[in-house]
């Protein structure tokens, strides 16, 4: 029976057209994220099953890759629960990773410290467009550091990215986790049920309003507090404004600073960005992941139809590891979702070599290769990507082949020269 040549599923294969695109993105996102103070560090692909089950990672919890015991510790017959089985996993993101690491070196670290960080991850998520199980994540982070200004350098670090790719007319949709909190304790529900209303709430985008209203209901919620949160939804706008108005609605039930630094923060941005964007103030935004404490934003583009990355402030997961909680705040970009766009607009990586090809016949003499050869080598020192490769048979494929893979001039080599070749014909 024949190997199975397919990737498992939601795994992929990349060819060469797509990898030099990945290879520009990251080499840029280096360049641009190193540029506004970020260090590059790395983090094993496996953790602690312990640490990836810790309920800090909201629905991903259920799509971790787990890891059997190996060697002496795997003891299929006396095991009882998963737990005897089962030691680590393949991370599922890069923040409780992190998490851990700034645990263990935070006095080998400045403060604050500011973090870049790529690699893939895995999830047994359901494959779709722009989602899958084996993806490329990019985070920054800054830890140590207690104020707005983590959020804010934080957004226009990641938007100076997207504006050096081209990205325009996008929104970094922003809110708060203490605001949604206020919310629903000033509309009549109880804390217990908070979990269960901002799972419905996060729906808003796909369901509309009266989704919501209605999944409110059959969870068993009075109409009264139903009403009243929606309504809170209307009554404030999307800018500065609408976030100040929003907390002296909430002002019994919400501290005064946290809408202060929210509006400093949008008033921040929008002074120094330099890519094409809008600061957007949307108090229906969630963000899935249970560790945030805090802001939390995300990027929408509505060429993609949904978000192509998000973050926000986690100050209390690394006290998880250490005991004592630590400022954080991150803001990752959907790696794949952009490389994907960017496909899909056939996009050029700017300043690319010239790509030559030195096709010689099969025959060719030994003199006339090493010519060929140093003639490459030339080329490649002046800065072209030069092939060197026999003919193949159906010429004419081969050179639409090289076209097609960027090969901009493709030079002939023949075992006798065409003046040879007329001379003797004579």
């Amino acid at each position: 029976m024949p190997l199975n040549k397919k990737p498992v599923t939601g795994m992929r294969d990349i060819l060469p057209q797509e990898m030099e695109i990945r290879n520009y993105c990251i080499g840029l996102i280096r360049q641009t994220y190193e540029s506004f103070g970020f260090r590059m560090i790395e983090t094993p692909c496996v953790e602690h099953i312990e640490n990836l089950s810790s309920k800090q990672g909201g629905e991903n919890e259920k799509l971790i890759f787990r890891i059997l015991k190996r060697g002496e510790k795997l003891k299929l017959e006396e095991a009882s629960s998963e737990a005897d089985l089962v030691d680590s996993g393949l991370r599922y993101d890069l923040t409780v990773p992190l998490a851990r690491y700034y645990s263990s070196h935070a006095n080998e670290l400045p403060s604050p410290f500011k973090a870049l960080q790529m690699g893939n991850v895995w999830r047994a998520d359901r494959p779709q467009r722009g989602r899958f199980r084996q993806f490329m994540q990019c985070d920054i982070d800054i830890l140590g550091e207690p104020g707005y200004m983590a959020e804010v350098e934080l957004i226009l670090a990641t938007t100076t990215l997207l504006g050096k790719l081209g990205f325009h007319h996008f929104s970094v949709r922003i809110n708060d986790r203490r605001i949604l909190k206020a919310m629903a304790l000033y509309s009549g529900f109880a804390e217990e049920h908070f979990d269960t209303v901002f799972i419905i709430l996060d729906k808003m985008d796909k369901i509309g309003k009266d989704g919501v209203a209605r999944e409110l209901g059959e969870e068993g919620f009075s109409p009264e507090a139903v009403t009243k949160y929606l309504e809170l939804f209307e009554a404030v706008g999307s800018d500065t404004d609408g976030v100040k108005h929003c907390g002296e609605i909430l002002k019994d039930v919400l501290d005064e600073k946290t809408t202060r630094d929210l509006v400093t923060i949008m008033s921040l941005v929008e002074h120094t960005r330099t890519a094409d964007f809008s600061m957007v103030f949307d108090p229906t935004l969630v963000r899935g992941m249970s560790y945030y404490t805090g802001p939390i934003f995300e990027i929408s583009m509505d060429e993609y139809g949904g978000s192509v990355g998000g973050g926000g402030r986690y100050d209390e997961m690394i006290g998880r590891f250490t005991g004592t909680n630590a400022c954080a705040c991150g803001f990752p970009i959907g790696f794949e979702r952009i490389v994907m766009l960017l496909l899909e607009r056939s996009f050029q990586v700017p300043g690319s070599r010239t790509r030559k090809a030195l096709l010689f016949e099969k025959n060719i003499s030994e003199e006339k290769m090493k010519e060929i050869l140093k003639k490459a080598e030339e080329l490649r020192q002046d800065g072209a990507y030069v092939l060197v490769s026999v003919m193949k048979k159906n010429r004419k494929f081969q050179k639409d082949q090289l076209l097609a893979d960027g090969y901009t001039q493709i030079e002939e080599f023949y075992a006798r020269d065409k003046q040879e070749e007329e001379s003797n014909h004579g």
